[in-house]
């Protein structure tokens, strides 16, 4: 299997090319590691490769915080500069002036 290196790294703000939702980074896959049932829900036309790094996300929309689960291909770095309203985000990241976010030495569940 070729080695290949994340495009985004844990801190990074992104959002979803195709659907409208961002987040911050907080773990990153090398490639697919989630159920096959999770795999097999998305339609034919718009899955992905598994041969990917995948991210983990605290994620938001318009209307909801949660954990969103994305392929590289499908995610680009998010320039708004918005605040995000995920209060987890704040209890696992400190903002660093560069506006990226940087894991806590620890934190608190």
């Amino acid at each position: 299997m070729k080695e290949r290196l994340a495009k985004f790294s844990i801190g990074e703000v992104v959002r979803h090319k195709v659907f409208p939702f961002r987040g911050v980074i907080f773990d990153v896959d090398p490639e697919f590691a989630n159920t096959e049932e999770w795999w097999n829900s998305i339609p034919a036309e718009v899955r992905p490769s598994k041969d990917q790094p995948f991210y983990h996300l605290l994620a938001e929309n318009e209307e909801n915080e949660y954990v969103a689960y994305v392929s590289e291909q499908n995610l680009m770095n998010d320039e708004s500069g918005e605040p995000l309203r995920n209060e987890q985000v704040y209890q696992i990241f400190d903002m660093e002036p560069t506006g990226q976010f940087k894991p806590k030495m620890s934190f608190t569940h």
